[in-house]
């Protein structure tokens, strides 16, 4: 193993720990949680006197797609759980296949929660080539654990709608061409499927950025948890 991979080994081990510590010593308040991009709008109501504006945060619309498996997948399938999503297309031949590698790193940061804690998931955005064989060809490079990581395909239109509309891949790239959506970002997504980020998938520092964001999106979920219920829960070991 050279030392690249004994780094990229370490850090994905670490920066979970260390996530799980900066929250809970410091507190929410005081710590940079992953922050909510997208609104649909601001409620007010009125409470013991005083006005109280509430936000409403965009919620990413359930989606239904066919994995690599052949299965109908949705994402309320998911409920609870922490969403990682890109976007890709087997016949690519510059960034998809380092954006794969990238995804297996995260996965195996996450190999024993990845179940009940984090789902991700690669969506086709080349659906009329990319058919169910193609998907778990390409899935069998990088993969063996398909449960945890989805490669989808469906309807081209709800895709790019899912890709511009509710994920807004085009804002958190300006250069991404609305007839092909083609971007390096990773997006995630919190346990009510609201984004939370995005991360460029071919650079090391925003990926190690995103491994720190999950267990900080794992605590939140309650921040009341214990340093062995977090360790159960992200390695799932007692």
């Amino acid at each position: 193993m050279n030392k690249r991979a004994i780094l990229g080994l370490m850090v994905a081990i670490i920066l979970p720990f260390g996530g799980y510590f900066i929250v809970k010593h410091y507190g929410e308040a005081a710590v940079q949680m992953p922050r909510r991009y997208f609104f649909d709008s601001v409620a007010t109501t009125e409470k013991a006197g005083k006005i109280v504006t509430d936000t409403i945060w965009h919620k990413v619309k359930n989606m239904s797609f066919t994995n690599q498996l052949g299965k109908t997948v949705t994402l309320d399938d998911l409920n609870g759980k922490i969403l990682v999503i890109d976007f890709f297309f087997t016949r690519c031949p510059t960034i998809c296949p380092a954006m794969a590698k990238a995804m297996k790193r995260l996965q195996n940061s996450f190999v024993n929660s990845n179940d009940s804690i984090v789902q991700f998931i690669s969506v086709s955005v080349d659906p009329e080539h990319d058919s169910v064989p193609q998907l778990r060809k390409f899935a069998n490079r990088y993969t063996s654990n398909h449960d945890s990581w989805w490669f989808v395909t469906g309807n081209k239109k709800d895709i790019y709608d899912f890709a511009l509309q509710e994920i807004k891949a085009n804002v958190a790239d300006v250069n991404v061409d609305t007839a092909f959506v083609h971007t390096e970002n990773f997006f995630l997504l919190d346990k009510n499927r609201i984004v939370r980020g995005w991360y460029d998938g071919l650079d090391t520092i925003r990926q190690a950025t995103l491994v720190r964001d999950i267990p900080m999106l794992m605590l939140e979920k309650n921040k009341k948890k214990t340093f062995k219920e977090f360790l159960k829960e992200l390695f799932g070991r007692s």
